[in-house]
């Protein structure tokens, strides 16, 4: 099955459904694809944290040790929607993904565990791409016409990245201090965390 077609037949559940399937089976895997950062901010009590990244590489393994009730989630959806495709193409018959964050999911009665406050990636990137426009444009008024290459880069950069489903500009904002708060996991750390 190709991943296009994987995206697909994605399951897709809401707050509701996960809180019931939790309740039903307090043991059920979740995976939060989100980065560390985003993870220890908000997070499911009992979620793996296996950023995104991290899954891209171990994909075949992880796909081989997961149940098929696995729920995969993130912030908005997009990145445990990735996540789904890359383990259903590595042989993952079932899963699930969330459409909810973890503030949906607190709101609906299921347990969160709270730390460290930083902005959701999504976020982040809205803020970065909409004042590089804005400075872009000003600095093109006041400076130099050629600093509307800048907004102009940055449009391009976001067309790409919603015709491609990556975010570029996400990956570099993670590099930021403020998303370096938490320690990613090693794939050890987490082998051992999905065998318990």
């Amino acid at each position: 099955m190709s991943p296009a077609a994987t995206a697909e037949t994605a399951k897709t559940i809401d707050t509701a459904t996960l809180k019931s399937l939790l309740e039903d089976n307090p043991s059920l895997t979740v995976i939060d694809v989100r980065n560390p950062a985003e993870f220890e901010s908000g997070h499911i009590a009992g979620a793996h944290n296996i950023p995104l990244p991290m899954l891209s590489a171990h994909t075949v393994e992880l796909a081989a040790r997961l149940e098929d009730s696995v729920v995969l989630m993130c912030q908005s959806g997009v990145r445990a929607k990735q996540a789904h495709e890359r383990l259903a193409a590595a042989g993952l018959q079932g899963g699930q993904v969330l459409t909810g964050s973890a503030n949906d999911v607190e709101k609906a009665g299921v347990s969160v565990v709270r730390g460290r406050q930083v902005w959701d990636m999504e976020r982040q990137v809205r803020f970065a791409a909409g004042s590089l426009v804005g400075l872009g444009l000003l600095a093109g008024r006041i400076a130099s016409p050629k600093f509307r290459v800048l907004a102009g880069g940055i449009s391009g950069g976001l067309v790409f990245s919603a015709l491609s489903n990556t975010c570029a500009m996400g990956k570099a904002l993670a590099y930021l201090p403020w998303n370096q708060g938490a320690s990613e996991p090693s794939w050890e750390e987490i082998q051992a965390k999905l065998d318990r």
